[in-house]
């Protein structure tokens, strides 16, 4: 399905006609994946502009980690990390289209009047004023599913159908929004992937991928190295590359729309060379 996302400055971004591809530009000491931490604004600024010379669509900046077992990040320290790389990065390209990670509205009022575009929440507006500031200020918003908090999300969680369970509340998260005067255009669905979710739930969500895409909005999948990778390949973090392609044209396959991914010229040309050889998408 073809959609315009909606972003500020009377911007689209065109999805659903060639995979889209975000890179992951971390402002933590502690995510998971070493080689993804830029902790100096100049070198997040830095990765900012390689990813886009990669062939990253979108860049999704981020300052708090939120991998299992992770406690929240007071959003002052967010801020104080986000802000002078995404002032620095704005600075070199005014056009290229960012994501702020951001589960706190004052982090992303913040960006926003930094020139971000989109807001990837994890915690689907679970601050109060999340959605009534994306709509004021036009912006996309990624509404993530997660079950729990990141500190104790993966103790066992549970589901009768993980997948319905995922779309219905992501539809209730929708109307949440829709309330607050955010856009339908403006709207993605990512189903979570290792967010309070074991290793079955991970593959049912991706093998019926098409719950969310007959919600009508575009989905956005994060797979690259996480945990469920490493159980499908026996692979540490930082052998799990060839995994996390292979996961990537499966998950466009099964209808993602955006790929959230740390390697982006390698994952860029694996999408390239699947949708070459298998043809786009009808």
């Amino acid at each position: 399905m073809k959609r315009s996302l909606s972003l500020p400055r009377n911007r689209t971004l065109e999805c659903g006609f060639a995979p889209l591809v975000m890179g992951i530009v971390n402002l933590t000491p502690d995510s998971f994946f070493a080689d993804s931490r830029r902790i100096d604004p100049l070198e997040a600024a830095d990765r900012g502009q390689a990813l886009i010379q990669e062939g990253a669509s979108i860049l999704d900046f981020g300052a708090e980690s939120t991998r299992p077992g992770s406690n929240e990040l007071d959003p002052t320290e967010e801020k104080a990390r986000l802000i002078p790389a995404l002032r620095e990065f704005r600075h070199r390209s005014s056009e290229a289209i960012v994501s702020v990670d951001t589960r706190h509205e004052a982090t992303a009022r913040a960006a926003l009047d930094e020139g971000a575009d989109i807001i990837n929440d994890i915690s689907a507006l679970k601050d109060p004023g999340m959605a009534s500031t994306a709509a004021r200020y036009g912006a996309a918003i990624v509404l993530m599913h997660m079950r729990g908090e990141p500190a104790t999300m993966q103790e066992e969680p549970s589901y009768a159908d993980c997948a319905v369970e995922v779309r219905d509340i992501l539809l209730e998260r929708v109307l949440r929004a829709l309330e607050a005067g955010i856009l339908p255009s403006c709207i993605v669905l990512d189903p979570g992937i290792g967010f309070g979710k074991n290793h079955a739930h991970n593959l049912d969500l991706l093998e019926r991928l098409y719950l969310l895409k007959e919600c009508g909005y575009p989905v956005l999948v994060g797979l690259s190295r996480k945990r469920v990778i490493g159980e499908l390949t026996g692979k540490s973090v930082e052998g799990r590359l060839a995994g996390s392609l292979g996961a990537a044209c499966a998950a466009w396959a099964q209808g993602a729309d955006i790929l959230r991914v740390h390697d982006v010229a390698a994952t860029v040309d694996a999408l390239s060379a699947y949708s070459a050889i298998v043809g786009w998408r009808d």
